[in-house]
């Protein structure tokens, strides 16, 4: 088979059992037991993401499904606070939220080049330090949807509150074809 013919398979879409055909981000999507959900509609005045040249750049993305938070408040280790790991599978939401987004502006997440840069945002009681275990959720989700193209920089930030009550925030840069 040709890389000609490896195109045009992709192009017509599911194979004969209904899952994507070749190695794309849809694949490992099917795989993970994923799909893009549709873009979140901003809470505010923006956009959910902008493309500038070879580079999108998404607002931060909210751990949304089906338009709502499932968990709301402060992530910490007390008895009322969001447990870490908790939090942490809210930051692989807020990752797929972030990604629904890219795709949206590119047709889909096969033109990532690679993510460049990760922002994790994490509403903390006082006292919780582990910010960078959280967004770890997110960080681990770039790299078993794209590969090498996930490694990218990232910062995680202890916040005091986020919009809505959300526990997590994440936002994303990615350089796209």
């Amino acid at each position: 088979m040709t890389a000609h013919d490896d195109a045009a398979a992709a192009a017509e879409g599911p194979g004969a059992d209904g899952s994507p055909v070749g190695g794309t981000a849809a694949a490992r999507l099917h795989e993970l037991g994923l799909t893009l959900p549709p873009v979140a509609a901003p809470v505010a005045a923006y956009v959910p993401a902008v493309r500038t040249g070879d580079h999108v750049w998404t607002s931060g993305q909210l751990p949304f499904v089906d338009g709502a938070l499932a968990v709301t408040g402060l992530v910490g280790d007390g008895p009322d606070d969001v447990p870490p790991d908790v939090a942490k599978g809210l930051a692989r939401t807020a990752a797929l939220n972030a990604l629904a987004a890219v795709a949206d502006l590119t047709g889909d997440l096969d033109a990532v080049v690679r993510v460049v840069k990760v922002v994790g945002f994490v509403a903390s009681a006082p006292g919780f330090t582990g910010q960078p275990g959280v967004v770890n959720g997110a960080s681990e989700l770039l790299g078993e949807v794209l590969g090498e193209a996930g490694v990218h920089a990232r910062s995680a930030v202890g916040v005091a509150a986020l919009p809505l009550g959300s526990p997590v925030e994440v936002e994303l840069v990615v350089e796209v074809r």
